[in-house]
């Protein structure tokens, strides 16, 4: 019998074909992905490993899961968001072999659960998102860190927390920071959340952009790329910041740029995107237009107050799916989408596929990577080396049928020397 059938937590597995077609839908448009796996069924980098995965478990990272475990891998994936995890995903991939402890929604309990079983099958190598493997591992459960090389890491939060812990000498493997890759913040951050943002907010609101104010809050990677395209839909554009630099970026981009005390009055749809808590908060609330529409689109649901947003409420209701009405003390009506967690994953399905596709084939070569220098590299946070985000460049240009100039060794030479020429 499969051993992912009797292992695997999942709401059913009856919903097997549905997921399979998903995920042939996703490897249909992620030609670099679909070359690695060439590559690691060739070479077995991973054999006799065991591989645990974190991360919004729907069709790209399925297929990301099969392209470890066609590496030689056993494989164990869990979801890193209650609310983006697809059901008929995680019985497709338990019909092919790989253990899966996730659901949609479970309780919170039940998810940090889940979590924890998936460190439990003892893990050589991780992908974490967000960072919540490695903090389980190193706060909860180090019982099972003895067999752990290394691992790679999907986010920004998850990149904030592995640093912190790395100068406070507490990280106890190495870990490749995959989004801090040019291929990674250059097209996944900017372009796929960009795009996957206002797929999620449109699919769920069914309400116009153009002619509305979009307040971005954060203006790194991802916010320039939820700004550059609220403007593409006809929205003015107000950025938030507490960079002095990324403020001046974001007014030479054409956006006006404030406080959010001055930016809450006056804005109609609002995205967070930093990373941190509480950027919508209690006295934002107090001066916020009626009907306002609150997203997030940073990893964790800390980023919109709701606990603030409902001690000034008299009533809170959903009045479509993935929105709750809060009914304000003065009359006025706050909605928040997808309860405040991640709006194009918890609301949409995520990034597009060929944007996935780069940033899940840097995890597959830096996975392998870690597996092959964790003795040199140490307990600490590296980047992914060069000549692996340039591959996947050109493995992604091939792709698309593009060619590109190379240097002559008159301009190499030229380039290398530091005399008059």
């Amino acid at each position: 019998m499969n051993k992912a059938v009797e292992n695997s937590i999942i709401k059913d597995l009856q919903l097997a074909h549905e997921g399979h077609l998903k995920i042939d839908w996703a490897q249909a448009h992620m030609p670099v992905l679909s070359r690695i796996r060439k590559q690691f069924e060739a070479e077995q980098p991973f054999k006799g490993l065991k591989v645990s995965i974190s991360l919004h478990l729907e069709a790209k990272t399925a297929y990301l899961a099969k392209v470890v475990q066609a590496g030689g891998a056993e494989v164990t994936i869990t979801g890193s968001n209650p609310l983006s995890t697809q059901d008929d995903v995680c019985a497709a991939l338990v019909e092919d072999g790989i253990t899966v402890y996730a659901k949609y929604n479970p309780e919170p309990a039940e998810y940090k659960q889940l979590l924890i079983r998936a460190l439990e099958t003892k893990p050589d190598l991780i992908i974490d998102d967000g960072g919540d493997l490695v903090t389980i591992l190193h706060s909860e459960r180090p019982d099972l860190l003895e067999n752990i090389r290394g691992g790679a890491e999907e986010t920004t939060t998850g990149i904030l927390r592995l640093k912190a812990m790395d100068k406070e000498g507490h990280l106890k493997f190495p870990m490749v920071a995959v989004n801090d890759a040019y291929c990674k913040y250059l097209f996944d951050n900017r372009y796929g959340t960009g795009q996957s943002v206002w797929d999620g907010i449109n699919r769920t609101t069914n309400l116009v952009v153009a002619g509305k104010t979009v307040v971005v809050v954060g203006y790194g990677w991802c916010g320039k790329g939820v700004a550059m395209r609220a403007k593409g839909l006809g929205a003015s554009v107000i950025v938030t910041e507490v960079d002095a630099i990324r403020a001046v970026e974001a007014h030479m981009d054409g956006f006006r740029v404030m406080p959010m005390t001055e930016a809450a009055k006056i804005g109609d749809f609002f995205v967070t995107v930093t990373g941190n808590r509480d950027v919508i908060r209690g006295e934002h609330y107090d001066v916020m237009k009626d009907g306002a529409i609150l997203s997030n689109a940073g990893h964790f649901d800390v980023e919109v107050n709701k606990p603030e947003l409902a001690a000034r409420s008299t009533s809170i209701r959903t009045v479509r799916r993935n929105i709750e009405e809060y009914q304000l003390k003065d009359g006025r009506k706050v909605y928040v989408l997808a309860e405040g967690r991640l709006v194009n994953l918890a609301a949409g399905d995520g990034h597009p596929a060929e944007i996935m596709d780069m940033t899940f084939a840097l995890q597959a070569l830096s996975l392998k990577y870690v597996n092959e220098q964790y003795e040199q590299i140490g307990k600490t946070v590296v980047n992914v080396p060069y000549e692996l985000d340039e591959q996947v460049a050109r493995f992604k240009l091939e792709s698309l049928g593009v060619n590109i100039d190379s240097l002559t060794d008159e301009q190499r030479t030229y380039l290398d020397s530091w005399q008059e020429h």
